[in-house]
């Protein structure tokens, strides 16, 4: 299987678990991870949702490398509205989220855009615990300014200081490029007393 996966050969991988199935084998859950990482990386993102879903049915229980798997393949593909049905079924069959599972679920609804949806995702993440990695913080001042919410921005890298988070220099790049002087001084001073 891993193999078939490696060249690329998925539909073969496909079939080969189907008759593993059939003859009464339960594949094992570093079977699936190689199948749903290919189907992923092919673009197959509806047939790796299906297998996630039909595993515990076959006996073999995912886990959270399975259910990362598909939500950064969603996350990839543009689709984060997609992996947050992955992530908000996980708890209700029995796999907590994680640090990766909110950090790339939180960094591909910014980069799509849906910056509110993100923000809830965030305060899910610190209510459990999770002490988000510089990245979603990242993503999110990434996404405020291409919106021009500079403000927003701002709040974002006084947010990442107050958890003690310390931005990268990138970050605060993207925010300098987006403030005009004469427009924005009061953010501008805002920063600098940062």
């Amino acid at each position: 299987m891993q193999g078939l996966c490696r060249k690329s050969q998925v539909s073969t991988a496909s079939d080969l678990l189907e008759d593993m199935l059939n003859k009464g084998y339960v594949p094992d859950a570093l079977t699936y991870s190689s199948l749903l990482n290919s189907l992923c990386r092919k673009k197959r993102l509806r047939e790796a949702y299906k297998l996630l879903c039909r595993m515990k049915v076959r006996g073999c229980n995912p886990d959270i490398v399975h259910y990362n798997t598909v939500i950064l393949g969603f996350c990839r593909e543009g689709r984060p509205l997609d992996a947050c049905k992955v992530l908000d079924d996980m708890p209700e069959k029995g796999c907590s989220p994680n640090l990766v599972s909110y950090t790339t679920l939180v960094n591909g609804l910014c980069a799509g855009g849906f910056l509110e949806q993100a923000k809830g995702y965030l305060e899910d993440m610190i209510e459990k615990g999770l002490v988000p990695h510089f990245s979603v913080f990242h993503g999110f001042v990434r996404g405020f300014c291409n919106v021009d919410k500079v403000e927003e921005a701002c709040g974002v890298l006084e947010e990442m200081l107050k958890l003690g988070v310390v931005p990268h220099v990138d970050t605060w790049m993207m925010v300098l490029v987006r403030v005009r002087f004469e427009e924005n001084q009061k953010m501008l001073e805002q920063m600098v007393s940062m």
